[in-house]
């Protein structure tokens, strides 16, 4: 790998020419990068198809190539993204419908609104994966049909497909009115009963770690389940089969459901496994006796699912602010409290409530003021991002509360050019400030060049388009890859030196 070239390919400010000479010397990581181009033209696109087909099916997502850019058979995976995105033509369908490789009829099973005669042919392929794959996606009708399939792989992708009708995800549940699976993967290919092996050392093996048949096919049921559980079409009354199951991925998935009844709430509130209870405790499903019964759970997980739940009590937040960790994420119910919860929680006496609610970034600014003059250095960190702080504001921040502060400041983003130069100078130096000021688009070239003195703020600095341009230059023969790909990345790195930095193929003859 190049890192300046794969930087330059990145450059926003790189001239077309320099664009063209990538392309005509690209590998498969250099296609990459120039596929992401915003300004890549067509014929450039058409050009990059030549050169690495995997990125270009990226331009085919994009909607930067057609139909009349692609030919199907010399490049089969752009045809097949065309066609993902409705902008292909029929006959590449049929096409793909009989090719003999599995993997890309498989995605062409996956592509939306194929014709029917082709979606006929891929229901009935021989490979169970390319069943599959339709079932996964198939429209209503063609869903429903496939729930009858003798591959129980195919049975748990029409578990996971939301068109699948509410009755078919009930019957996959139950069994009621389906025919048994008569296969799986499992006991197709070994003698029953056989657990495959978790660490398989065979290469060309496809079935999943440790699944065991011993002819009812469970692991593939267990999974189908487990679909049909996430999946929001399956209708409660089925869903809750699973209620008292053994399995503890299943009742996970049942406790997230947002369509549970009050009874089997109160069922899941009494789970033996925490993980259970937690996923529960976020649901908004429960209601406030329920909320208030978990929050007196003693596993740390069940609490602070609580504490993400939209519309736990601010009392019971309060609570469990003191004794919960949440990390630094803005909590649902702090995130949707009116302006005189807001004002309520700004007013706390506890530090750990100031804190949830000096997360917000749309605080009124009597509250924000209020919060950035806060004595506790965590509600301070957590308010010191907030937009609309003056300069007075941040550096009084900085002077009360010194180093556990000073990466949250330089990360405000009205932060002024010359206090983000006095963090980057600051004595000792701080890291995750210099971090936040080598990435803030008010940072100097002073405060910059001190950045460049942390290895770790070092490759985001030099992508900075305020560093001096000769400075930038110099950086392209660092010693460190990834600075020298940030420079060359840099769009203020004079557009000569770019023409100069990409060679020119060489024409033979």
């Amino acid at each position: 790998m190049n890192p300046v070239l794969h930087g330059l390919a990145a450059n926003p400010s790189l001239p077309p020419e320099a664009v063209d000479r990538l392309i005509a010397l690209a590998d498969d990581d250099l296609a990459d990068l120039l596929a992401c181009r915003p300004d890549l033209g067509r014929d450039q696109a058409v050009a990059l198809v030549a050169r690495a087909e995997d990125s270009a099916v990226r331009l085919a997502y994009e909607g930067r190539l057609t139909a009349a850019d692609i030919d199907p058979v010399v490049h089969p995976q752009v045809a097949l993204a065309l066609l993902d995105r409705r902008a292909g033509r029929p006959e590449w369908a049929r096409l793909f419908a009989a090719d003999p490789d599995g993997e890309r009829r498989a995605k062409l099973a996956a592509c939306p609104g194929l014709p029917p005669d082709v979606v006929e042919r891929l229901a009935a392929d021989p490979d169970v994966h390319v069943v599959a794959e339709l079932a996964w996606w198939a429209t209503l009708d063609v869903a429903a049909r496939l729930a009858g399939h003798p591959y129980a792989e195919v049975r748990r992708a029409v578990a996971a497909n939301e068109a699948t009708p509410a009755g078919t995800l009930a019957a996959l549940i139950t069994g009621a009115g389906l025919p048994p699976a008569l296969h799986c993967l499992v006991c197709d290919r070994e003698e029953i009963p056989f657990t495959h092996d978790p660490h398989c050392p065979r290469p060309d093996c496809d079935l999943l770690p440790g699944a065991p048949c011993d002819g009812s096919h469970e692991s593939v049921t267990h999974d189908t389940g487990l679909a049909a559980l996430q999946n929001p079409a399956t209708p409660t009354g089925a869903a809750v089969h699973f209620a008292e199951h053994p399995s503890l991925l299943l009742r996970r998935a049942l406790a997230a459901r947002p369509d549970l009844p009050p009874a089997v709430c109160r069922r899941l509130a009494a789970d033996p496994v925490p993980g259970v209870r937690a996923d529960l405790a976020a649901n908004p499903a429960i209601d406030d006796d329920l909320i208030r019964v978990l929050a007196r759970d003693r596993d740390p997980d069940v609490r602070r699912g609580l504490a993400y739940h939209p519309r736990v009590p601010l009392d019971v937040l309060a609570h469990l602010a003191g004794t919960t960790k949440t990390g630094e994420t803005l909590l649902p119910r702090i995130a949707s409290a009116s302006a005189t919860e807001t004002g309520e929680l700004a007013r706390s006496p506890h530090p750990a409530v100031r804190m949830l609610v000096a997360r917000r970034r749309d605080l009124p600014a009597g509250v924000r003021d209020a919060l950035a003059a806060d004595p506790d250095a965590k509600v301070v960190k957590s308010i010191a991002p907030h937009p609309g702080l003056s300069a007075a504001q941040l550096r009084s921040m900085a002077d009360r509360h010194g180093i556990r502060v000073l990466a949250q400041v330089a990360a405000n983003p009205d932060a002024p050019p010359e206090l983000l130069e006095e963090l980057a100078l600051h004595d000792p130096p701080t890291r995750k400030a210099l971090r936040e000021i080598a990435r803030h688009r008010r940072a100097t070239a002073p405060a910059l060049l001190a950045c460049l003195e942390n290895g770790r703020a070092r490759p985001v600095a030099a992508r900075h388009p305020a560093l001096p341009p000769p400075v930038i230059v110099g950086l392209l023969d660092d010693s460190d890859p990834q600075v020298a790909e940030a420079a060359a990345a840099n769009p203020s790195l004079p557009p000569q030196v770019m023409l100069e930095l990409v060679p020119q193929r060489r024409v033979l003859g």
